[in-house]
């Protein structure tokens, strides 16, 4: 069930076909590839310049805030890029604040001065860029902190002075982490489906959509989820051949307490201002903005209708959230006790759910849904005369499985490395006194795992909140969530009012920031104490 998607996709666009497919290839193909590509190329710059220097600078040296930038630098991550991107037009765009009070102090009329467009591929690269940087700052940063000092010591008692040492020893000691990190985020700017289609650039995502809903074809739609498909494995396989050389760089297991380099003058004030430029326009001015139309509007947008939206969002993400941990606990178990090819083949399968665009997740869930239900519809209408109408395709049940599909990684990663805390001796000691695996589980391994089970659960909440594209796609008829109404409020120009829904997202991603940041923080106190 959770790699069918995957499956169905690849199977259905080389078997299918209605013709579509030449016209695509001859027509908008070449766009969409020139587009992700140019796409790609700008956000691994600034997520790499971002998430690298933020990285280094509050895992290394000491300058004033360093405290606060090192959990506020992650704050970002909790803002979806469609959401980043419908508030930069609403402040940047022709009747926005910013140039009304620049033809206002200057006198001019709409044409007569330059200002660059919001809406463009270079606008998606910067709106995409401040915040996906984090994967990059996640993972780089607990590679600098998760760093021996004895390496660094080394380097400087052969001449090398901090920024030497940064970039000969630490950034390559570093660099897996920052390729994983970046794969991460280039694999989300191929999922994004909100940002590119507001600001009009033509992508696999936005090809999809239009395929399948303007000319009506799924098969279409299908192909180009293939090709997308590709692009995403093309990333994967980047970057497991960028880490095929890690072995080489083991360094000493002695942790000690670490020596920040005390940044003076106009370093300091530099890495001051970077830090807080970066905080302020990934989150604190997008943010700031989304309250000040959610206040404006609160009359008109809390209603009734709102707290359905609430409900309908908290209760698919619960859901999803639950079942991904149950199914990543029952998953991590078997990898601990029963480690054989198998098991360790269908661990990797399962968790390659993340690196899948959430539009290809779900052409792939709709196609067997849709087939099921209408053979069945068919075969009952036939004997019985009765119809069943949609049972699977057009219900909650088809989102809850394509969210279980693409978020079940988070949650078996984070259920891992609680695993991997607990010492095997204790699964040894149960087993002496007669317990079973399943027991042992229950007994032993789910009361140690409880913090490790709420981070999977938090992350997966907030994830499923934030999806957009494959709820657009497999949602039922009259059936809307804060996602969901926020983007179709902003197509609207309506970007005031879809500020509260987008803003109660905004707050839901908080709390698990925070708590990733602080396990960071207490991994490396760990290995010190």
């Amino acid at each position: 069930m959770l790699i069918m998607p995957v499956a169905v996709i690849v199977g259905y666009s080389l078997t299918s076909s209605d013709g579509i497919w030449s016209h695509l290839a001859s027509t908008v193909l070449g766009t969409y590839v020139k587009n992700s590509l140019w796409l790609m190329a700008g956000v691994a710059v600034g997520t790499t310049l971002l998430g690298v220097t933020g990285a280094w600078l509050v895992a290394m040296c000491e300058f004033p805030g360093r405290k606060i930038f090192e959990w506020a630098l992650l704050l970002p991550l909790a803002m979806p890029a469609y959401i980043i991107a419908y508030t930069y037009t609403g402040m940047l765009d022709t009747s926005g604040p910013v140039q009304s009070w620049l033809r206002d102090i200057g006198g001019w009329q709409y044409g007569e001065y330059w200002f660059p467009a919001i809406r463009s591929l270079g606008g998606a690269i910067i709106m995409l860029s401040l915040v996906l940087y984090p994967y990059v700052y996640l993972l780089t940063r607990a590679a600098f902190v998760g760093q021996s000092i004895c390496v660094l010591d080394v380097s400087r008692t052969l001449g090398s002075g901090p920024w030497r040492s940064f970039f000969k020893v630490a950034l390559p000691l570093a660099r897996p982490a920052i390729a994983a990190g970046l794969a991460l985020a280039l694999m989300e700017t191929l999922a994004d489906y909100g940002t590119v289609k507001y600001y009009g650039v033509s992508t696999f995502t936005t090809g999809i959509f239009r395929t399948w809903y303007g000319l009506d074809s799924l098969a279409g739609a299908a192909q180009l989820a293939s090709v997308l498909l590709g692009f995403v494995i093309l990333v994967i396989v980047l970057e497991r051949l960028s880490r095929r050389r890690m072995r080489y760089h083991a360094t000493s297991q002695r942790h000690q307490a670490i020596r920040r380099h005390s940044l003076r003058g106009r370093h300091r004030v530099l890495a001051v201002l970077f830090c807080l430029t970066t905080v302020t326009l990934g989150f604190l001015l997008p943010a700031g903005q989304l309250l000040s139309w959610a206040i404006q509007t609160a009359a008109e947008t809390i209603n009734p209708g709102f707290f359905k939206l609430i409900v309908n969002s908290v209760g698919l993400a619960a859901t999803a959230a639950v079942l991904a941990s149950v199914l990543a606990l029952w998953f991590g178990y078997q990898r601990r006790t029963s480690n054989t090819p198998t098991v360790r083949l269908a661990g990797n399968l399962i968790g390659m759910g993340y690196a899948i665009p959430g539009m290809v997740i779900a052409v792939g869930v709709i196609i067997p849904l849709a087939w099921f239900d209408n053979t069945l519809d068919q075969w009952l209408r036939t004997q019985f005369n009765f119809s069943t109408g949609l049972l699977l395709s057009g219900t909650v049940v088809a989102l809850i499985l394509a969210y279980t599909v693409r978020f079940l990684a988070v949650a078996l990663q984070s259920v891992d490395a609680g695993l991997q805390k607990i010492t095997p001796a204790m699964d040894e000691a149960a087993q002496l006194h007669g317990y079973s695996n399943l027991q042992t589980l229950r007994r032993v391994h789910i009361p140690l795992l409880k913090g490790s089970l709420l981070t999977a659960v938090l992350l997966v909440f907030v994830d499923v909140l934030k999806e957009l594209p494959a709820t657009l796609i497999l949602r039922p008829f009259n059936f809307n969530t804060l996602a969901v109404r926020a983007f179709e409020l902003a197509s609207d120009e309506r970007l005031a009012d879809s500020a509260t829904a987008a803003l109660t997202i905004v707050l839901a991603g908080i709390v698990p920031v925070i708590l990733l940041s602080r396990s960071i923080t207490l991994s490396r106190h760990e290995r010190t104490a």
